[in-house]
């Protein structure tokens, strides 16, 4: 398996998974994208590894299997063939890999249909799921501080959290503790406040990784203005908006 099939099947992979990453992984350098298409690979495979199956046992087993791709890269093994975790070796440090493991356990609240016990719970998992992943992209392209990647991946995950509200519904899940309008609109401003704290640090990240956070602010505005548009499947960033944030964030690092 030589490098370039990997790094071909790893965008493949983003492409189908995860359109919107791919669209900001293609608007960082060339050599950066080398490096977050297996991340962003790894993290389509993880994700999706508790809805292929009705089975908790399964998807369990799905999510360990990728827990031990971990463990082998803290621990230095020699990568096991896989066309995303074989790439994701070579680009991954040991912290990214923790991280990801963390992003990991986290993932298996989307086995089960229970509702996460408190308010500190659903925030864990933002930052462990979406800040893990901005965390471990950015220190794989060697500029990461943990505290801004939480906020920043929280603002970025709660967007995205909001906008699969209605997806986890019809799953017959329980996405919030409090899907009333004004709880929504209070969630929606957390994550607009810690976007901008994330902002002051943003020297701290790596600027091509930090490009998915393009879409999170107009999101999070979105459903703090109009609250029920949440559960209505209708937060959305238009075509024209989001290529010019896209591009303003590669471009200038802003988002």
């Amino acid at each position: 398996m030589n490098e370039a099939p990997d790094w071909h099947a790893c965008a493949a992979i983003v492409e189908k998974g995860d359109p919107f990453r791919f669209r900001a992984a293609m608007a960082a350098p060339a050599a950066a994208r080398a490096v977050l298409f297996p991340i962003y690979a790894a993290n389509v495979e993880i994700t999706r590894a508790p809805w292929v199956t009705q089975e908790p046992m399964i998807a369990e087993m799905r999510l360990q299997w990728w827990r031990d791709v971990m463990e082998e890269i803290v621990t230095e093994q020699d990568a096991r063939r896989h066309e995303v975790a074989t790439p994701l070796a070579r680009v991954l440090s040991k912290k990214g890999a923790e991280a990801l493991d963390a992003l990991i356990a986290a993932r298996r609240w989307d086995i089960y249909k229970d509702p996460f016990e408190d308010e500190a719970a659903f925030t864990t998992y933002l930052e462990q799921t979406s800040g893990g992943l901005l965390f471990a992209a950015c220190d794989a392209l060697g500029a990461a501080d943990f505290e801004v990647a939480k906020d920043a991946g929280y603002a970025a995950g709660l967007a995205g959290f909001f906008q699969a509200i209605p997806a986890l519904e019809d799953a017959k899940r329980v996405p919030l503790l409090d899907g009333r309008a004004d709880a929504i609109v209070k969630l929606a401003q957390i994550g607009l406040e810690r976007l901008k704290r994330a902002r002051v640090g943003r020297t701290k990240l790596a600027k091509a990784a930090c490009i998915s956070l393009a879409h999170a602010e107009p999101i999070l505005k979105q459903a703090a203005s109009h609250p029920h548009a949440v559960g209505d499947g209708r937060l959305d960033v238009g075509a024209l908006q989001g290529s010019f944030r896209l591009s303003k964030a590669a471009l200038l690092g802003r988002w």
